[in-house]
């Protein structure tokens, strides 16, 4: 087996709640860092053979959030997304499941990591009803 290797790292900056990002969704934010990605590591948006993303507030974002932003970010339709709900480790979670997925041959570049907005997922009221 060949050496698994990180070949670039990117996050977005970490805002404060309710602060000047509150409004952007997660999946902005996730596809935002796959593009400045694909532009760092001159990698074709058709190259990326997977794109895995842990988010764990994603009430209130739609189906599937890691392709919300593949599709946002201009990676190929055609590329599988899974999203990855494992509370404080998605994001590490994500990375460990790309691994796998080059290891054992399933890809051979794969965007994985996390995406999230505190300020912006729904708040609860539990017994509102």
């Amino acid at each position: 087996m060949e050496d698994i290797v990180i070949v670039s790292a990117a996050r977005t900056a970490v805002g404060k709640f309710g602060g000047t990002l509150a409004k952007t969704p997660a999946t902005d934010l996730g596809a935002h860092v796959i593009k400045a990605l694909l532009e760092r590591t001159k990698l074709g948006a058709d190259q990326i053979g997977e794109v895995i993303m842990g988010q764990v507030l994603a009430a209130g974002s739609g189906q599937n959030p890691a392709r919300q932003s593949l599709i946002k970010s201009g990676v190929a339709k055609e590329t599988p997304a899974l999203t990855i709900n494992a509370v404080c480790g998605s994001g590490l979670k994500a990375v460990m499941l790309a691994a796998q997925a080059v290891a054992y041959g399933d890809s051979e570049i794969v965007i994985a990591g996390g995406q999230e907005n505190l300020s912006a997922s729904p708040p609860v009221l539990l017994g509102s009803r």
